[in-house]
């Protein structure tokens, strides 16, 4: 198979590590937390597509991480402190547009980012224990 971007595991990494990045930048009155915590959805999403090119599998095309798990290798062992990430669903799309959600709380944001970056480093680790065979 000719490598391509999206099937480069690394690349996958590296563009979830820049919406991580991005989610946790400081909220001004120009940036909403509804912004930030789309950001974190991006990182999670594209950490779990990571996955999926390492395993060597087609990438989904799809905002929906409860897809995504649902869809990994039977008997994918996720870590407990990921297990509600599908909450973050409701911030790919939903939240894209104005007034089409409910607020969005430092809290939520404080969750979304840390969800994202459990996701990111459990998805590294299993890259990583994946090429080590």
């Amino acid at each position: 198979m000719k490598s391509t971007p999206a099937n480069v595991p690394g690349e996958w990494l590296r563009d979830a590590r820049g919406d991580l990045a991005l989610a946790n930048v400081p909220k001004t009155a120009a940036i909403r937390y509804a912004h930030l915590c789309f950001h974190a959805q991006q990182a999670a999403e594209k950490s779990l597509k990571a996955l999926f090119a390492a395993l060597g599998q087609d990438v989904p095309r799809t905002h929906d991480l409860a897809y995504l798990m649902d869809n990994l290798p039977e008997g994918t062992v996720f870590p407990l402190a990921i297990l509600t990430l599908p909450t973050l669903n409701k911030f790919a799309v939903q939240y894209r547009y104005p007034g089409q959600g409910l607020p969005v709380s430092r809290r939520d944001w404080q969750k979304a980012v840390a969800l994202a970056g459990e996701t990111l480093r459990w998805s590294a680790e299993s890259i990583a224990r994946l090429r080590r065979g």
